[in-house]
């Protein structure tokens, strides 16, 4: 058997069979205090993938922080079959804040990387997160929510056009996968360019911990471990149906037209059928209401929370269904989500 090799990043080393939580300096306060981030590394004893699982790229997307100290301190290792880096909190500032941006230096460190140590202040940080903690690895899991006043069903962001992308995209066992390299800067995009083939997990809403989307993550996290040999002892998942949306697919988000109070008629996940009306939109005295129909039969991947828009607020992310998918959802449809 092939021996474990330590882990070493820019300040110390993990050997095979050790474990080390880290506080991390990326940047500093206006005071010259140092701005760190946690981060757990734990070798296993035993040769295999170096794998890294990243949470709160934004700082107010909480779901994905508790998957990532879940796996880091709440699971057995002792058979672990290569590297977990974990970082619960990536940007730790907009973190203490409560929001989504750096608020140092207003801006999104989700299209920073991989970063530079001589550019702006978040292309610095992710410059030192990237090049120590991102580019060792072998693959990764960068868990995110959706913004503000919307909700995501769980489901798996990833270029399938790179076949290890889409086999860790494909093992994570999520119904639904979209299919793009993902915008300039993003984490999963160029750690992908960069040799380290990653997925984003999207799951619920921001500002809050969803128990039901946590644990159906980690389930996730275990069919991946199983997949690459890092958890020889589990399996990998399949989940009963599977769509995968190319980026050239159809899918739309639905926007109103119409300023007012919205109430929505299905949740996330459901599907609903061409001519549905998914939601209606009303003035303050029930005056009108408006009816905002599916154009297509598909799959609510996303949905507004915030009931009150301005026209051309988006409603709902709907992504078309095959006829396949589609037949393979209707019969299971006692199991999705409904008001």
């Amino acid at each position: 058997m092939a021996e474990s090799e330590a882990f070493t990043y820019n300040g110390g080393t993990v050997a095979p069979g050790e474990t080390q939580n880290i506080r991390y300096s990326v940047s500093e306060t206006y005071l010259g205090d140092p701005v760190r981030i946690p981060v757990t590394i734990i070798n296993g004893e035993r040769p295999g993938p170096t794998v890294f699982l990243s949470a709160a790229a934004h700082g107010d997307e909480l779901n994905g922080i508790e998957v990532v100290r879940e796996v880091a301190y709440g699971w057995d290792h002792s058979e672990l079959a290569g590297t977990l880096v974990c970082l619960p909190v990536l940007n730790v500032p907009a973190f203490i804040a409560q929001q989504r941006y750096l608020p140092i230096y207003d801006r999104d460190l989700n299209r920073s990387f991989p970063g530079s140590d001589t550019s702006t202040g978040a292309k610095r940080m992710a410059y030192r997160i990237f090049r120590n903690f991102i580019e060792p690895c072998d693959y990764g899991l960068d868990f995110h929510t959706s913004t503000r006043g919307r909700t995501n069903m769980i489901h798996v962001r990833g270029d399938m056009d790179d076949p290890e992308v889409a086999r860790l995209a494909n093992a994570f066992a999520s119904n639904v996968i979209l299919s793009s390299s993902g915008p300039d800067g993003t984490l999963r995009r160029e750690a992908s360019l960069a040799g380290t083939p990653t997925i984003t997990i999207e799951m619920g809403e921001a500002h809050r911990f969803q128990r039901d989307l946590i644990d159906r993550a980690l389930e996730g996290v275990v069919s991946v471990l199983a997949e690459f040999g890092l958890k020889p002892a589990e399996k990998v998942s399949w989940p009963g149906w599977r769509t995968v949306i190319e980026d050239s697919g159809e899918k739309t988000w639905l926007r109103a037209d119409v300023g007012g109070l919205v109430e929505n008629h299905y949740g996330r996940g459901a599907l609903v059928h061409e001519g549905d009306a998914i939601c209606t939109i009303s003035d303050p005295f029930r005056d009108e209401s408006i009816p905002v129909e599916a154009p297509f039969t598909g799959l609510l991947v996303g949905l507004l929370e915030n009931p009150l828009v301005y026209p051309g607020n988006p409603l709902c992310h709907l992504v078309k269904l095959g006829d396949t998918t589609l037949r393979a959802l209707e019969q299971e449809q006692g199991t999705i989500e409904r008001p």
